[in-house]
Order: C-alpha cells, then structure tokens, then sequence
C-alpha cells in the first residue's frame, strides 16, 4: 500500500494546531450547507489530531493509565455556514489546565484563496480524563507535560 496519499494530522503554528478539512457531500444537507452537527466532529477530529501530534497516544492511555478523555461540557457558536466543496481549517489551543481537566479552545475557518478566513464557528470543549467506569482521574506526570506543553504561555504581568 505503499505510495497512497495519507490523511493528514495537521500541523502546528506555535502552540496551535491546525487541522484542514475538506467538506464533503456527505457532511451536508439538501442545500449543500454543513449540517450543524457536523462541525462538532470536525471540531472532535481536531481535539484528536492535536492530542495525536503532541505524542499522547489515547490507546496506550486507557490501556496502560485505564485513562480516558471525555468531553464534560462544551460551548459553541455558528458564525457563518459552509458549504459543500469549501475547504475549511480547525485551529485548536489549549487554554486551560487543571490536575484532571483542561480547555480547548477552537475556531473553525473558511479557507479562502489559501488564505485563513472567514469564522465559520468557536468552540470551547472542557475535558477531562477519567476511568472507563466513570470515576474521575488525573494527568500523569508525562500527560500533563505534553498537555503544558500544548498551553499557550500566559503574558507576564
């Protein structure tokens, strides 16, 4: 199978993760518009991919830390649609780290003469990791150091 073109995983500017997305017939309704639930999975991929790009293997987490991500509440605002054919970029940060939580802040945008553009929609995920049972975790010391690392620095005041 070698020389077939792979998914891409995205790619990072800074602490950001960029994460293209080609929108596909399937992904919308009869109009052609993005149904509005879609943007979430792109927004899921995008948490995915980002964890993914900073070596934290979510397979080896729940089988050797019995650790999952879960999303526990999440925030999002449609901007504008998209449509059928548009390519679109997620960027996704880190904003926030607790000892078993974190926020991921998330912007999905038109890509526009392979220019970042217009605010398609934001999201902002609160997720933590937890046991398969349900019962609350916290970051191992090699998680949370990727996961800093992923955190935009705070200004200095």
């Amino acid at each position: 199978m070698t020389g077939l073109p792979l998914p891409t995983g995205g790619i990072f500017e800074g602490t950001t993760h960029l994460l293209p997305i080609r929108v596909y017939y399937e992904d919308t309704d009869a109009g052609g518009i993005v149904y509005h639930a879609n943007y979430l999975r792109y927004a899921e991929r995008a948490r995915t991919e980002i964890l993914r790009a900073a070596g934290i293997d979510l397979n080896r987490l729940k089988a050797e830390e019995n650790l999952i991500f879960v999303v526990y509440r999440g925030e999002v605002a449609y901007r504008r649609p998209a449509f059928f054919d548009d390519q679109l970029i997620v960027e996704s940060e880190v904003a926030e780290l607790g000892g078993a939580t974190a926020v991921i802040n998330q912007v999905i945008r038109l890509i526009t003469d392979g220019q970042r553009g217009a605010e398609v929609a934001t999201f902002r995920a609160h997720v933590a990791v937890m046991q398969p049972s349900g019962r609350p975790g916290r970051f191992p010391k090699d998680l949370r150091r990727r996961m800093e690392s992923l955190t935009r620095p705070t200004p200095s005041t």
